[in-house]
């Protein structure tokens, strides 16, 4: 991160839970401790599933560091906070991205706000050509508000 100016206010530090060890950018961030790994996800699931899993990774990393952290129902993509997530299922992924503003698109199977900033856009991949360029905008913008980019002075949504 770079160091803060006058203009740049400094990021709060992490608080790291007692019990699992993982970062959250709020104190006591609800959560569910577990020693749980990405294999367990893929168990039963067709092999595609864990290659198209792979592929939302690899385009998450584009934009960036990102800590991948598998939990008990689905597996989170966090910078400061998390910000986009998938639960594999047999032939599909399902996931959201959380994005500063609403974003109306036929792909969004719904969209939840949260907070004013916080809006989770809820969608599902089958094949790695959903990969496309809408949704690399969206990961694009889902990484940003994950290193709290949407919380500095003058980029407010």
């Amino acid at each position: 991160m770079p160091p803060s100016s006058p203009s740049t206010p400094k990021a709060r530090p992490l608080w790291t839970c007692p019990r699992c060890r993982r970062p959250f950018a709020n104190r006591n961030q609800s959560h569910a401790c577990g020693p749980l790994d990405l294999e367990h996800h893929f168990r039963g699931k067709d092999p595609a599933i864990r290659a198209l899993f792979e592929a939302v990774r690899r385009a998450v990393a584009a934009y960036g560091p990102v800590t991948v952290l598998p939990e008990k129902t689905r597996i989170a993509f966090q910078v400061r906070m998390s910000f986009a997530q998938v639960s594999p299922h047999r032939h599909w992924l399902d996931g959201h991205v959380v994005l500063a503003r609403r974003l109306a698109h036929p792909r969004f199977r719904r969209i939840d706000t949260i907070s004013p900033r916080n809006h989770v856009h809820h969608f599902r991949l089958f094949t790695a050509d959903d990969i496309d360029a809408d949704f690399m905008g969206w990961l694009r913008e889902a990484y940003a508000v994950g290193a709290q980019k949407h919380l500095q002075p003058g980029r407010g949504a």
